[in-house]
């Protein structure tokens, strides 16, 4: 092993702009061919001179750990990118820190318990519902499935969230957020970026698409305190909840930090479960004898009805299939943090202040806990395979004290919706081969179109 007083390794990159091309047009490549070249820990610059930056990549599963669980305080969302999305999308729970995260985490935790989080199910399932019937008067009988899982878990969130007002919050957030989001993406990866206030084409886009989404969010949420108290608690939305979170140590959110929460459930609810959803759909769609033992589970254990929270436990290949999803394609492929202190992971010396990734889409490729990284197999999912790797060798979730708070939402949300797929069609896939970027998530550069073959009953 490196000692702490040996430099740490990475690539030359260009005389002038180091790695910054690379990073820029292919991050996900460069990080996976860095870590097969220069091991565990590698140092990037990047950007001209009198501009460059200093980045290390943390890539074993160890040493994610410590960025994200052990050594956590000394890993805080202090860089430029988290700075941006605060900018964008508000203080929320994604990108608070501190006393301000700890309050917004005991307020809103008490609403994904699982008892909670299981309540959601029927919601999910009459999107899907709507979804599959929709898809029988697809045209030439083909969907690009990463784009309908897209549409399936926005509106799944969506109406959880807003209950009734679902339509309207869906048309202004598929129009908004994704102009919102490269407005992030382009600031956030910039090394000097104008002011926000100038009236460039890209502020005033940006400007606009914020204002439309701000508006629907805080009409829906007056409408919510005005009826406060008014609903039996069974049957009240998610905002709603929110809205009437309160306790004698944290109080509750005013109307601002309720419409930061919401677009960070949103941003977060909706992009990361239809990543995982819909790269799960187009690979059984590619494997013939995985997609059989879903397509036999599935109808084995409903026998045809729909299913509910209760159901999870009974599916677990579906569960081992979109953990294996998740795997191979991370949403959150690229996690970011800042050093307050000078740490020694792996053996080499990460120095205060300096930007740090952690990379669930190489750690998730990395030969030492998986073999043939590249090659689709649910069974690395059996319970006996899991608890033979480290913890972090597989973390689509983050971890840590700033582990998703939605994950059991996103499996219910996302086994529920893929059970009621396999149950109604046999996928078949057009698109092999689906390259993807990293952006705000996992983002694909390409279709993922599958043909759809209705199944009897």
């Amino acid at each position: 092993m490196a000692t702490t007083s040996t430099a740490v390794p990475g690539p030359a990159g260009l005389p002038l702009l180091g790695s910054m091309l690379d990073l820029k047009n292919d991050s996900l490549g460069t990080f996976l061919n860095a870590q097969r070249v220069h091991g565990d820990v590698v140092r990037f610059t990047a950007g001209p001179p009198g501009m460059r930056g200093v980045l290390y990549g943390v890539f074993s599963a160890e040493g994610a750990q410590q960025v994200l669980a052990t050594q956590s305080a000394n890993f805080r969302k202090d860089n430029l990118f988290y700075q941006e999305v605060r900018e964008s999308f508000g203080n929320g729970l994604l990108t608070s820190q501190d006393e301000d995260y700890l309050r917004q985490r005991r307020l809103i935790q008490p609403l994904f318990t699982r008892r909670r989080v299981d309540s959601y199910a029927g919601a999910v399932a009459t999107e899907a519902a709507n979804l599959t019937e929709e898809w029988r008067t697809a045209e030439d009988a083909t969907v690009d499935v990463l784009d309908e899982m897209a549409r399936l878990a926005l509106r799944a969130v969506a109406r959880i969230l807003f209950g009734t007002d679902v339509e309207a919050a869906v048309d202004i957030v598929e129009r908004s957020f994704p102009v919102m989001a490269d407005y992030v993406l382009q600031r956030g990866f910039s090394p000097r970026n104008i002011p926000r206030d100038w009236p460039t084409p890209g502020n005033r886009r940006a400007a606009a698409a914020s204002r439309e989404l701000y508006a629907v969010c805080d009409r829906i949420i007056a409408e919510r305190r005005e009826a406060a108290g008014t609903v039996d608690d069974d049957r009240q939305d998610l905002l709603t909840l929110l809205a009437e979170a309160e306790s004698a140590e944290d109080g509750s959110f005013g109307a601002t930090e309720l419409r930061e929460q919401v677009l960070v459930f949103l941003l977060a609810g909706h992009e990361t479960t239809a990543t995982s959803l819909g790269f799960a759909l187009h690979l059984l769609a590619r494997h013939p004898e995985q997609r059989k033992r879903a397509h036999e589970e599935v109808d084995r254990v409903l026998a045809g009805r729909t299913p509910g929270a209760a159901d999870l436990d009974a599916l677990p290949y579906l569960t081992q299939v979109l953990k294996e999803a998740m795997r191979l394609y991370p949403a959150a492929a690229i996690i970011g943090r800042r050093a307050v202190e000078a740490t020694e992971i792996d053996g080499y010396t990460i120095p205060a202040g300096a930007d740090v990734i952690v990379a669930p889409w190489v750690t998730h490729r990395h030969t030492a806990y998986w073999e043939e990284p590249e090659r689709f197999d649910p069974d690395r999912f059996t319970p006996e395979a899991e608890a033979a790797r480290p913890r972090y060798a597989w973390f689509p979730f983050g971890g840590g004290p700033r582990a998703c708070i939605g994950q059991h939402f996103s499996m219910l949300e996302s086994v529920i919706a893929l059970a009621m797929i396999l149950q109604a069609y046999d996928l078949e896939a057009i698109d092999t081969d689906v390259p993807v970027n990293a952006a705000i998530t996992l983002t694909a550069a390409g279709s993922a179109r599958c043909r759809l073959h209705p199944r009897a009953g």
